[in-house]
């Protein structure tokens, strides 16, 4: 299917990133250490590598590709909010006793300042890896009448100003919901973790090359499941699907920006109104880590159903599944019924 836009590029599988890993390397940030607290590589009491991750999407490749070769910590706990996550001095302390740190920059700025400081010989930037667009909300712009025509049977939309006159500005770093960017991602972690420990790289390939595998096999479901669908215009708490909206041809309609806390304005909702009743809106998505307040407060008004869309950002019992691919899979189903797929 077709996505117009002007910052769309050729679809790639993930597949064919295995050959662009190697060139993926050379982004990976190798800091000198300064502590004595060994080589990377040396790993723990049990000779396990000692990999940090930021939060749940980097733990989650770490565990996969590291497998038993690997011991993996996660600087963001279960049910925390990682936008708003603050470290202690201890988890500060603890960071620098890391053989690898694995993290998203840009995503959780007390991170990415304790990772700067923490002397760690490897350390893993996630969106290295891939690139970067910009999507969220602008509310300084009106609803553009002209998205009338999303009613056209190839549902091509413009992603880059939506159609409803959006002008996207901030750096979207939601890369890990599009499977096929996060199976770039996992290359460069997988070769990552191979040059810190080369004893274990032909593991980490092969695990690396297995979890490829399972994301391509994702992103088909999701391109089948999407392809044909009554409205293609969904909306959410706040912008984090704008890549998965991207890749599959949908439209995202956020109520906030890219950061979950931000509020929005009364023009903001008042032009929400607009795209439900123009796009054929039927729900309202809110989060599991997020306040559902708002998400339900515009459902109610407008007549809607509320569901949930998991931006995967962490982990709890109450996911709708005990993994990123689980979850995902979840997601689809929940779109497929939002969106009214066939």
């Amino acid at each position: 299917m077709a996505v117009m836009s002007r910052r769309r590029r050729p679809r790639i599988s993930p597949a064919r990133t295995l050959a662009a890993g190697a060139a993926a390397l050379g982004v990976l940030t190798l800091t000198a250490c300064g502590s004595d607290s060994g080589t990377a590589g040396d790993g723990g009491a049990d000779g396990a590598l000692e990999v940090t991750a930021s939060f749940y999407p980097m733990e989650f490749l770490a565990e996969r590709i590291g497998g038993e070769h690997v011991s993996v910590t996660t600087l963001t706990k279960p049910g925390v909010e990682p936008h708003d996550l603050d470290l202690s001095p201890k988890e500060t302390a603890r960071l620098t006793e890391a053989d690898v740190v694995v993290y998203l920059k840009g995503l959780q700025p007390a991170v990415d300042e304790a990772i700067a400081q923490s002397g760690v010989q490897h350390i893993v930037e996630a969106t290295s890896f891939t690139s970067l667009e910009a999507h969220g909300t602008d509310e300084d712009h009106a609803h553009d009448d002209e998205h009338d025509e999303h009613a056209d049977d190839d549902h091509d939309h413009d992603h880059a100003d939506d159609g409803h006159g959006h002008d996207h500005g901030a750096e979207d770093p939601h890369i890990w919901l599009d499977p096929v960017k996060y199976a770039e991602v996992a290359q460069g972690v997988g070769t990552a973790l191979a040059e810190a420990d080369p004893d274990n790289a032909a593991a980490y390939e092969a695990n690396t090359e297995a979890l490829i595998a399972e994301l391509t096999t994702l992103d088909e479901e999701f391109t089948a499941g999407l392809a044909e669908t009554e409205t293609r215009t969904f909306i959410t708490t706040h912008a984090a699907f704008g890549y998965l909206a991207e890749r599959y041809g949908l439209h995202e309609e956020a109520i906030a920006g890219i950061d979950p806390e931000s509020e929005p304005s009364a023009a903001r909702l008042r032009e929400l109104h607009e795209v439900a009743e123009q796009d054929n809106v039927s729900t309202v998505f809110f989060e599991t880590l997020a306040s559902d307040a708002t998400a339900r407060t515009l459902a109610d008004d407008l007549g809607l159903k509320t569901g949930v869309l998991d931006p995967l950002e962490g982990i709890t019992d109450r996911s709708a599944g005990a993994d990123y691919l689980e979850v995902m899979r979840a997601n689809l189903a929940a779109l497929r019924d939002a969106l009214g797929a066939s």
